[in-house]
């Protein structure tokens, strides 16, 4: 008799073990959905805050171009003064203008720049006539033609000189000038700077000592005055 008790007695021990299992694992199926059931929505916060933030920059975005193309950008134009291209300067960040004459090489960097003007609306392209200003060609060191002078916020950065950095060659790819801008951050990749890019063609002797001369950036800031005397 007393040994049907003990029998009894463990068998009861063992269901209730076996029940507690199951109700913790029930409850841990609870929380765990519980759980998921919460992570579900707080991603779903998380995706309407980054779906918030991605229409506020496609807003600034789109500003931006209209400001951008109320400037001038999209367009390759000519500048018809040295007083036109003062104020031209002023009004936007990054410009690369052409200093050129009616020859050759020039229609070739004329051709390449007009492609690179509609593909990079975040940069002023204009063009100058070099023999027309000698004031402002006298002022930026400009020798060679063509030269590209690199503008950002009314100081010139750099040159691009004939076509020593382009190749030595007349027949080089717009690709291969948009690189040379990049380099410098005066043009990006779908508003990104691309970093990486080799190192530039070697250059002439003449343009390692019109980069020296500029390393300091020439301002343009205080030039307006002085145009007004010409």
């Amino acid at each position: 008799m007393g040994a049907n008790v003990d029998g009894k007695k463990v068998l009861g021990q063992v269901l209730e073990e076996k029940v507690l299992q199951v109700a913790r694992a029930v409850e841990d199926a609870v929380d765990e959905e519980i759980g998921q059931l919460g992570r579900l929505e707080n991603d779903k916060d998380d995706l309407d805050q980054l779906r918030r933030e991605r229409l506020h920059q496609l807003k600034k975005s789109a500003e931006k171009r209209q400001a951008w193309i109320a400037n001038g950008h999209g367009e390759y134009t000519e500048v018809p003064s040295e007083k036109a291209f003062f104020a031209e300067v002023k009004k936007s960040e990054r410009v690369v203008c052409h200093f050129y004459r009616d020859n050759w090489p020039c229609k070739v960097v004329d051709k390449h720049v007009s492609l690179l003007a509609k593909q990079h609306l975040e940069t002023r392209f204009v063009k100058i006539n070099a023999e027309k200003s000698p004031y402002l060609s006298e002022k930026l060191r400009i020798v060679v033609l063509p030269t590209l002078a690199l503008i950002k916020n009314g100081k010139v950065e750099d040159y691009v000189v004939g076509f020593d950095q382009l190749g030595g060659r007349d027949d080089f790819r717009t690709e291969v000038l948009e690189e040379r801008l990049q380099m410098g951050q005066f043009v990006f990749h779908d508003g990104v700077c691309m970093p990486g890019f080799a190192p530039r063609p070697a250059e002439s002797s003449h343009s390692q000592s019109q980069r020296r001369s500029i390393r300091q950036g020439v301002s343009l800031a205080a030039s307006d005055d002085d145009d007004d005397d010409e």
